[in-house]
């Protein structure tokens, strides 16, 4: 497909084997310190009591901790770390790089697998002591202003939604429900004027509340919830003193004939 990036795959056949190796995260992060391309360390490979002995040696300049911690110019981080070496077993592991216009090249295969450790010294101890005491210090701390804060939002002790909820509840409950059929009365003669209500329009006519209002208008009424007078309210059939546009017309076909 188009949208798939082709890899490409020189170091298959080129044959390549590299090494797959876990480092500790201070050791990466003196890595970053060094110039682009520069030296971070030696790799030596020799013969340890007929075994196989590989180890890392960090360049002297980047030993210093320096912003990684404290700023403490005695504070070193261990320069000698030995390889702990593993199999890869049947597994088969790639090595691949991403270029700056996003092509994929494999690096080669992983034929190696080890671990890179510190020897432990007085300056990997005080380093350990550095990261516990660090771990440790709490994520949020709480601290005392001198003066106000003014460059974020201040608190408010209500918010205009619940002023205007609060306002419209106090409105209510001063209206007290009045006799059924003086409701009724009222209601009767405002469709006498108009055949649909909003149910705003209704309450501010009878100033009864809304929850009262409601219960009287679903026995005598009909909710439109759609249609060109959607949200408003109009009498039931029975109820009506006017005759709508189809009975109107069935009247007239009936006087006709």
């Amino acid at each position: 497909m188009a949208d798939k990036a082709e890899v490409n795959l020189t170091g298959v056949k080129q044959s390549k084997g590299v090494w797959l190796v876990k480092v500790p995260k201070y050791l990466s992060q003196q890595w970053d310190k060094a110039s682009e391309k520069g030296e971070v360390g030696k790799i030596t490979i020799g013969k340890k009591q007929g075994k196989t002995d590989v180890r890392f040696t960090l360049k002297e300049e980047l030993t210093a901790l320096g912003a990684v911690g404290e700023k403490d110019a005695s504070l070193q981080v261990p320069r000698d770390h030995p390889f702990t070496m593993h199999t890869v077993g049947g597994q088969t592991m790639a090595v691949f790089s991403q270029s700056d216009t996003d092509g994929i090249s494999l690096e080669g295969m992983v034929v190696h697998r080890a671990e890179c450790r510190p020897v432990v010294n007085e300056d990997y101890m005080r380093l350990k002591k550095l990261q516990l005491k660090e771990s440790m210090k709490p994520q949020r701390l709480s601290q005392q202003l001198e003066k106000a804060v003014t460059t974020i939002f201040k608190p408010v002790a209500n918010h205009d939604f619940n002023v205007e909820h609060e306002k419209k509840k106090k409105s209510e409950g001063k209206m007290v429900r009045a006799e059924r059929q003086i409701v009724l009365d009222m209601l009767f003669s405002a469709f006498e004027k108009h055949q649909y209500y909003n149910i705003k329009d209704l309450v501010d006519i009878t100033k009864q509340p809304v929850t009262y209002l409601k219960e009287i208008m679903r026995e005598i009424g009909t909710y439109n919830s759609k249609g060109a007078h959607k949200s408003t309210w109009e009498l039931k059939p029975e109820y009506r003193h006017y005759q709508s546009a189809e009975e109107e017309e069935e009247k007239e076909e009936m006087q006709t004939a």
